[in-house]
């Protein structure tokens, strides 16, 4: 076959859309996988978990862009600015999946992190696709939710040319907000039109064109790395423990007072006062014990440390 011309584009919109996708390597077909469904399901799964593995490697390729995108992205949130997430499909459910998961781990607002998934929260459960193509749906998203100099707005796709994505990415340019583009082929549009391009190729799916496979899993690993590295840089954690965390449930309380024992080394009734009189708030309860101080000496030491606690922990020792 064929691939059709610019005349025969002209006459047939789908076919410039069918080009273009042919030279993306998310939707390239893979001839040795023309018969999967005759194998035995174990054999299915070898090869799928064999795809699988391949996916860290090609993060790692984009780990420098990555790293400056997050120091950016901590340098605007430092200043009051929100991190926005903006796709559509997949790429937009990972995104709200990575912004819901930030209050509990981090206990960050709801509004510092948000996710915006094309068709809005509905899609999140029944596919909208139609609205992946809306760029100016996009740019009135950003618009009710006051973007600004301060935000971070990052564009996730695997294609790289998802319209509401891009068209999320441009308008946050204009509006003067920090931009990423996150996507999963080389060269593509919306990694041109982000001030940080990150372009993870994990070349073509198990299944032609289904980018919720490889493709979802090196943006879900790379939005990991967004989220969890800027709040490193925040001082929402210390060392490798969660300082932040809300105690929102029995899980959580538990977690709060292994948090504040290994960071500690305290007795358990010890841990237990510090907690009580910092209502609970593990990072006060861990500066308390470690710095000898009282409960509103810690939190103002926090507040004056902008939540660092080692900074604040310098300042309680001296």
């Amino acid at each position: 076959m064929t691939s059709p011309t610019a005349d025969d584009a002209s006459h047939h919109p789908y076919d410039r859309l069918r080009a273009e996708l042919e030279t993306l390597t998310t939707e390239a077909f893979r001839s040795d996988l023309a018969e999967i469904d005759r194998l035995p399901t174990l054999e299915i799964a070898r090869i799928m978990n064999g795809e699988d593995a391949t996916v860290p490697a090609a993060v790692a390729t984009q780990l420098p862009r990555i790293a400056d995108a997050i120091d950016a992205t901590a340098a605007r949130m430092s200043r009051g600015g929100r991190l926005i997430y903006a796709g559509a499909g997949t790429a937009g459910r990972l995104g709200v999946l990575d912004a819901s998961e930030c209050p509990p781990t981090f206990n960050t607002d709801p509004s510092r992190v948000v996710g915006l998934v094309a068709g809005g929260p509905t899609a999140l459960v029944r596919a909208a696709e139609g609205a992946e193509d809306r760029g100016d749906l996009a740019a009135s998203d950003l618009d009710g939710l006051g973007v600004g100099p301060d935000d971070v707005v990052v564009g996730v796709s695997a294609s790289g040319r998802t319209p509401y994505a891009v068209g999320a990415v441009e308008h946050a340019r204009r509006l003067g907000a920090l931009t990423i583009g996150l996507s999963c082929n080389a060269n593509s549009p919306l990694a041109a039109a982000a001030e940080h391009g990150i372009e993870v190729v994990v070349g073509p799916e198990l299944l032609t064109g289904s980018t919720r496979l490889k493709a979802g899993t090196a943006q879900k690993l790379v939005l990991n790395m967004i989220s969890t590295i800027t709040m490193i840089r925040l001082g929402k954690t210390y060392g490798n423990l969660m300082v932040d965390v809300r105690a929102s449930n029995e899980k959580l309380r538990a977690r709060s007072r292994r948090i504040v024992s290994l960071a500690t080394g305290a007795s358990d009734e010890r841990i237990e006062s510090a907690l009580a009189a910092t209502d609970g708030e593990v990072k006060n309860a861990i500066l308390t014990i470690l710095g000898e101080v009282d409960g509103p000496t810690a939190e103002r030491l926090l507040s004056e440390s902008g939540g660092h606690l080692r900074a604040a922990l310098e300042a309680a020792r001296h």
